[in-house]
């Protein structure tokens, strides 16, 4: 059938014809499209979508529907045709193309996770493979059920802030944690923050869930990170304590003392000074400063009033040994600005509060 042929047998159903026509059309057309795709070349693929893409203008959700699942699986399936139906508002239409379609773009897949329903984001994190541009704006929108799928699909990549959205949105969500925990691409720094924050029973069931050769690096892990969560009530700051009081009776105490501590690797006396600085106590200090949480760093820093250069240096050299990426330090420069000195009080002082009571 010729390009002139199609266009006037589109043309007569478009404006004179039911919607039966139309559909009857839009199958004849299809079922052209597919018996042949394998062979036609780029430039007859592109007569085919030229006739979809008007014949569906005007055509009922039902058939749209209809031709989504048709095209979804075919590899050289017409572009523009195929980047309309997953667009498409109706999650019925969009679905079958966007889990399935290989003619969508990064680019395409990244524009409908921005504007579409969480409907259309859960069908692409079902897609078999995902690369990490597009999982970072689906984790940047997605509800639970979109963030568990894309946690438990193996096809999907995702960048080191990728990982670090993933660990934080298991914060307190035990499901999401085993999953997230359970990917062996899930970077040694990534699965040491999960731990730390995982109730008892979901590193037990990590435990259970991970590879054997992968499990004695967990245990080893888990250890630290026991060790890490009761190291800092039990350590001995008296020293510390007795430098800085120098300090402050001298009337050195301040962000530059703070400085100071943090880059020559005097991590007792940082804790100390920044304990005192932000009128707090000692143990709360300790626990934010060697915990695996940047986000909850910024609290003690911000009720100090410090500024950005300090705080990075904080953020930096807090915990001996462990690199922390540009991408983290950019997302905290972030909330750091964002965070208000009156709020990063108030949720010190409900710390210190919900400390004494436990």
């Amino acid at each position: 059938m010729s390009h002139a042929s199609l266009i006037d047998e589109l043309e007569s159903a478009v404006k004179t014809g039911s919607a039966e026509s139309r559909l009857n059309t839009l199958r004849r057309i299809t079922d052209l499209f597919l018996h042949d795709a394998n062979r036609l070349n780029d430039a007859q693929i592109k007569v085919f979508d030229d006739v979809l893409c008007r014949l569906t203008a005007k055509i009922e959700t039902t058939a749209r529907i209809e031709l989504a699942r048709r095209l979804g699986p075919v590899d050289p399936a017409p572009v523009e045709m195929v980047r309309r139906l997953a667009r498409d508002d109706e999650i019925d239409v969009a679905r079958p193309i966007l889990k399935d379609c290989r003619r969508l773009t990064d680019g395409d897949l990244i524009e409908i996770a921005r504007t579409k329903s969480q409907a259309h984001l859960l069908a692409i994190s079902e897609r078999t493979q995902l690369q990490s541009p597009v999982t970072d704006a689906l984790l940047d929108r997605g509800n639970r059920e979109v963030v568990s799928t894309l946690a438990m699909n193996g096809g999907a990549h995702f960048s080191e802030l990728g990982f670090d959205s993933l660990v934080k949105r298991a914060a307190g969500d035990d499901f999401l944690a085993e999953i997230v925990g359970s990917r062996q691409d899930l970077p040694l720094s990534c699965l040491r923050a999960l731990l730390q924050r995982a109730a008892a029973a979901v590193r037990d069931k990590l435990l259970a869930l991970v590879p054997p050769q992968r499990r004695e690096e967990l245990k080893e892990l888990i250890a630290k990170v026991a060790k890490t969560i009761g190291g800092a009530t039990e350590r001995d700051f008296s020293r510390a304590e007795a430098t800085v009081r120098a300090l402050e009776d001298a009337d050195g105490l301040n962000e530059d003392a703070l400085l100071g501590f943090v880059r020559n690797g005097r991590h007792d006396e940082a804790i100390v000074t920044l304990a005192r600085l932000c009128n707090a106590p000692m143990r709360t200090i300790a626990d934010l400063l060697t915990g695996a949480r940047n986000d909850a760093v910024l609290v003690p820093c911000k009720a100090a009033n410090l500024s950005w250069p300090t705080v990075d240096a904080v953020l930096r050299y807090r915990l001996p040994g462990q690199t922390v990426s540009e991408s983290i330090i950019s997302l905290a420069r972030n909330d750091y600005g964002k965070l208000s000195r009156a709020t990063a009080q108030r949720t010190l002082r409900f710390m210190q509060v919900r400390e004494t009571v436990s």
